[in-house]
């Protein structure tokens, strides 16, 4: 593997990275809620609807990829003059996105709307258009991104076969991007790959690969096989084949292969996978990484997504927390920081469990904490501890805490069974983080009354409980630091 402190640099270098990314944009809508019963008008389970989210997909989703790296993007695509296309220029600004899409008033906006219950997608539906732009609006789309190439290091062809690529644009953007020396990534659709001859790479999945080839795709040593069939027909500089539970594995043109192995965790959802994939791969590239370099960041971008609901986002502090983390315990891997951890919460939450949260300083973990955290976790599926850092303990308890460090405690803290997620936080209370989490349950001691406890009134007002749990006598940190500085040796 790269030294992990290049790889961190590269995607730390991703926010002065230019990238141009060419595509269909999809409006991807989620319906989250619960089933209890079934229609008496069929037999059909019946959904509740709790919330709804909408988002960018598609060749959006390698955009608000992009984003989340930091880099700066080029984005050329269509929309249908109706309210799905408001809707996609409104969530592209969100992203900083100042480009608009060509408005096309014969096309619909491609939308797909899921339905979920219980973390499990029970429908699907799909609202589009699926036709080639017109030749003028072909010569606006090339003409456009070969301006902004001469800005950029990276071309990003994401096709989804809604007809802004088609074979004659795509030829053409990769001609455009062979004379401004910009490196082309295509991530493919169909079982036809000669529209994408030329490209430097590209990534398709397992059954895109067995579908283009129609070669077997089982093992290593057929995927290598099927992947340099296509460098030989097409002359692609490299294929970069998605695996799922078998990872990816890099082929280049000549005799490099690398196998990557799927990073551990857990899977709620591979939606919009491959778009992180084709993301964090051009933003490396774009950054100065070989193609070897950026493949490893990808494949450790795919894990994290994976393990989050909808079509998701790999953050660059994501994917610097994970390169951290490959070295150290699972339980280390529990300290989150606040943006990941809400994000992994919100899926604990969709797949049905129950948020409880719970918060101190933890300096010396005794006795009491454990049997308070034990009770915390009875009370709910997934327990969060909020952890003060060493800055608040400091305002909080006097220059010569905490005995140990963040990091320390953190580590600690984590290794309990009873703990699934700590999260650092530098307030004096943990308000902001109760607000950002919204627990179902908040824990505390029973030295404190419900009046007294953080963040009560903001639980209770939205249907969440205050529990107050017996503390385990005669322990306590600030004592067994008085003991301990009474001691001699």
């Amino acid at each position: 593997m790269t030294d992990r402190s290049r790889l961190i640099s590269l995607i730390e270098a991703t926010a002065n990275a230019k990238v141009v990314c060419v595509g269909d944009v999809i409006l991807d809508h989620f319906h989250y809620g619960s089933v209890e019963r079934i229609s008496p008008e069929a037999p059909i389970p019946v959904l509740k609807l709790d919330h709804e989210d909408t988002m960018l997909g598609g060749a959006g989703n390698v955009l608000r990829n992009l984003a989340g790296l930091g880099a700066g993007v080029s984005f050329l695509s269509v929309v249908g003059k109706d309210h799905d296309g408001r809707s996609v220029e409104r969530l592209l600004a969100d992203i900083g996105v100042t480009d608009t899409p060509i408005v096309d008033e014969n096309r619909r906006t491609s939308v797909k709307s899921r339905f979920l219950a219980g973390g499990q997608q029970m429908l699907r539906t799909d609202r589009e258009t699926v036709c080639d732009l017109s030749e003028d609006q072909q010569k606006e789309l090339i003409d456009a991104a070969t301006a902004a190439m001469t800005d950029a290091r990276v071309l990003v062809l994401s096709d989804y076969k809604k007809g802004v690529l088609s074979k004659n644009v795509i030829q053409a953007l990769i001609a455009a991007a062979r004379a401004a020396d910009v490196f082309v990534v295509v991530d493919p659709k169909g079982a036809d790959f000669s529209a994408y001859s030329g490209a430097d790479v590209i990534t398709p999945n397992r059954h895109e690969l067995l579908d283009a080839t129609g070669m077997p795709t089982n093992s290593d040593e057929e995927v290598i096989a099927a992947a340099r069939h296509l460098i030989d027909t097409f002359s692609f500089g490299a294929v970069l084949a998605t695996r799922s539970k078998d990872g990816m594995t890099l082929v280049e043109d000549g005799d490099s292969v690398r196998h990557m192995k799927a990073e551990a965790q857990d899977v709620f959802d591979v939606s919009g996978a491959g778009d992180t994939v084709v993301a964090t791969l051009a933003g490396a590239i774009a950054a100065g990484g070989d193609l070897g370099e950026a493949a490893e960041l990808a494949n450790i971008a795919a894990g994290i997504v994976v393990a989050k609901v909808g079509t998701a986002v790999a953050y660059s502090d994501d994917i610097i927390s994970s390169l951290h983390h490959l070295d150290i315990t699972r339980a280390e891997a529990k300290v989150l920081a606040l943006r990941s951890g809400v994000e992994r919460i919100d899926a604990w939450r969709r797949s049905g469990a129950t948020i409880g949260f719970t918060n101190g300083c933890f300096d010396l973990l005794h006795p009491g904490h454990v049997s308070l955290l034990e009770q915390s976790k009875g009370a709910c599926a997934r327990l969060i501890v909020g952890l003060n850092s060493d800055a608040s303990i400091k305002r909080l308890k006097g220059d010569d805490r905490p005995v140990q460090t963040e990091a320390a405690r953190a580590a600690v803290l984590a290794s309990l069974g009873s703990v699934d997620m700590v999260i650092i936080f530098s307030e004096d209370t943990p308000i902001d983080l109760i607000e950002a989490i919204r627990p179902d349950v908040l824990v505390k001691g029973a030295d404190y009354t419900v009046n007294t406890v953080v963040g009560a009134d903001l639980v209770q007002s939205y249907g969440g409980r205050v529990e107050l749990f017996a503390l385990e006598p005669g322990h306590s940190t600030t004592a067994t630091i008085a003991r301990l500085a009474g001691e001699t040796c």
